[in-house]
């Protein structure tokens, strides 16, 4: 009995399946010490460019217009995005594009305005009137964000500022972008790139070919107006394709470049936060300034209507939830909400 109890044990020594079980399950475990690791040094990468990347604005972490200061993983708030038109770790001068975004976390809206940059408007601590794309020349990050908050009477929370190189590493990164080209054209003065030519219908188009489709103009019958529709369908195509949660992964190349094009006052964390909502978004609501062609002492500007800029101010504050929405808008009254104005 005992000699055939010796027998049975070596027996389940040699069995094949915990063995083939024991190797599996080690395995995983490297595979899975491998992986958390890999993901510890892309969110300590990632954190550390952000941190580099970080520009504080004067006035501190929250705006003049705020009680105190908004979690953007929490809280509505408000993005003003700033296309500058310059490359190689330059980022001063004027702004080519300018686009400000609100976001909404409990209704998983965005609110999106493209600011004409001739808007003709009150350059804020200069005490004159001006192109507003001006006033980055004028005194930066901090003159720009002041005049935006007087034009429309609401904080803006958080900027993003980048220009010519990162905009393009960003779409090549995420694989390029869709959008519908609603009239093919042959953009010729990009003098780094040579000549770019798109055409008509739904397309994926490479960092280039979207920095030509933002910037292009004279090709479009409505001008800086077209213009701005196109920044801000662009914007909305990198939000939701950063979106997936995936794309993440994909900025590791370009993190090197990014802390020499791109300035943010957001944190890392605030940006992995907002990606938890970013990916459920139920609209994107495209909003537009109307007014006219002004020309005073020879100089063009485009002149804002008063009763424009009045309500997209009032729409702004009722998304960021400074003001309460009235009963009749809650229940759906708002319906030009995605129709340009």
């Amino acid at each position: 009995m005992a000699q055939l109890r010796t027998e049975l044990k070596r027996t389940k020594k040699k069995s094949p399946f915990k063995r083939f079980l024991k190797i599996t399950m080690l395995t995983f475990l490297g595979l899975f010490i491998l992986a958390g690791g890999a993901v510890a040094y892309l969110y300590y990468s990632m954190a550390n460019v952000t941190s580099s990347a970080q520009h504080e604005l004067d006035r501190g972490d929250r705006s003049e217009l705020r009680e105190e200061a908004v979690n953007p993983t929490s809280d509505p708030i408000s993005i003003l995005f700033l296309g500058l038109d310059s490359r190689d770790g330059d980022l001063s001068g004027r702004t080519d594009a300018m686009v400000l975004a609100t976001f909404n976390p409990d209704e998983k809206s965005i609110k999106m305005l493209n600011i004409p940059r001739d808007s003709l408007v009150d350059i804020a601590g200069r005490g004159t009137r001006d192109k507003i794309n001006h006033a980055h020349a004028f005194g930066g990050l901090d003159m720009t964000v002041s005049t935006v908050e007087n034009l429309l009477n609401i904080p803006v929370d958080y900027f993003v500022s980048l220009n010519f190189d990162a905009f393009m590493q960003i779409i090549d990164e995420l694989g390029g972008i869709e959008v519908d080209v609603q009239s093919g054209f042959t953009e010729k003065d990009n003098a780094t790139y040579g000549t770019i030519v798109l055409e008509e219908g739904v397309q994926t188009l490479n960092g280039e070919e979207a920095l030509a489709y933002v910037r292009m103009r004279k090709s479009d019958p409505r001008g800086d107006l077209g213009r701005g529709d196109r920044q801000k369908e662009v914007i909305e195509a990198i939000i939701r394709k950063s979106a997936n949660f995936s794309s993440i992964t994909k900025f590791g190349p370009i993190m090197d470049s990014l802390e020499n094009n791109l300035h943010t006052n957001l944190s890392f964390n605030s940006i992995l936060g907002m990606h938890t909502y970013a990916g459920e978004l139920d609209n994107i609501d495209h909003i537009s300034f109307n007014g006219e062609n002004h020309t005073e002492n020879g100089v063009y500007y485009y002149r804002l209507y008063d009763e424009s800029v009045a309500e997209i101010s009032q729409r702004f504050r009722w998304h960021l939830e400074i003001d309460p929405k009235p009963a009749e808008t809650e229940a759906g009254s708002e319906e030009e909400t995605n129709t340009d104005m």
